[in-house]
């Protein structure tokens, strides 16, 4: 890691923040990812516990809730106290409970959604502010839980300040493509006929709608090109930028599932894997995820 990486993750460790109230939060590393204890997201939480909660997903980008015993609707109710549901394109297309999206992967997949580095649906003109994955069945190795399927999630605030001022100055002013259709024509092999998706434009470079903190905001699994570069310069420098994110374990952290368990991550700043080890176990739970803004320089 260059000196302008280190000095990054040394101003982010050093940046203790005030400690909680009304719940424990518990870092899974300095720079992203928390664990989140005394909460039941089951019931109503309290205003303070609210606002510690959203202070704590600000703050750490990732946030994991453990034992979390939700119907349906329990889930909903939380993300809604974020913001208004999200309905993903797939969800539309196969009918039922369009807010809630079913993720499932057994012995009959031939893949998983979110197998390569990315961020959610961010060729929508609002892609989603946050995604609340719950996880209710992981897969059973050696008699237990707790084995295979996990997520990395990589911190995008640092991924921009890893980089060098050179670097950073040229990709000011830049925009990129994210074209819905390359997670399925290019990811997984599947052409639907008449079917059209989301294509946007959006700033190489963004700042957090609520803590103004700028990020890098292009992903492999969403974005086609640089329009202000010639495609062979476009494609080398979008993958000079998703080597930062996929190459640099110092922004990332990696959790692990465990039965009744929701994740919830700032999709505005992150991005994430989920990593396929466990074939021909079982993996499944829902999604909800929650509308934001359009991503602004």
């Amino acid at each position: 890691m260059h000196r302008e990486g280190l000095e990054a993750v040394r101003k982010l460790v050093l940046n203790r923040p005030a400690p909680y109230e009304a719940i424990s939060v518990r870092p899974l590393t300095p720079v992203i990812g928390a664990e989140i204890e005394g909460v039941d997201l089951s019931g109503e939480l309290s205003n303070h516990q609210f606002d510690e909660v959203h202070r704590a997903l600000l703050e750490h980008h990732v946030i994991v809730f453990r034992d979390q015993h939700l119907s349906g609707e329990d889930h909903k109710r939380f993300a809604r106290r974020f913001g208004s549901l999200h309905v993903h394109p797939l969800q539309r297309m196969k009918g039922g409970d369009i807010e809630r999206l079913e993720i499932v992967a057994d012995a009959e997949s031939k893949y998983v959604a979110g197998e390569g580095w990315h961020t959610d649906v961010t060729c929508d003109a609002e892609p989603p502010m946050g995604s609340l994955l719950y996880i209710h069945e992981t897969p059973e190795i050696g008699g237990q839980h707790g084995f295979g399927g996990d997520t990395l999630f990589a911190n995008t605030h640092l991924a921009y300040e890893m980089l060098s001022a050179p670097m950073q100055a040229m990709l000011e002013g830049l925009t990129a493509v994210h074209d819905g259709a390359i997670p399925w024509v290019q990811g997984y092999g599947y052409a639907p006929q008449g079917q059209e998706f989301a294509k946007n434009e959006h700033p190489v470079v963004v700042r957090h709608p609520e803590t103004g903190r700028k990020l890098l905001y292009v992903n492999r699994g969403f974005t086609s090109h640089i329009p202000q570069l010639a495609r062979f310069e476009s494609n080398a420098l979008l993958e000079i930028l998703y080597r930062v994110i996929e190459t640099q374990p110092a922004l990332s952290c990696r959790v692990r599932w465990t039965p009744n368990t929701l994740v919830f991550w700032d999709n505005r700043c992150t991005q994430h894997q989920a990593i396929w080890d466990y074939f021909p176990l079982n993996h499944s739970g829902h999604r909800v995820s929650i509308v934001g803004t359009r991503p602004a320089a």
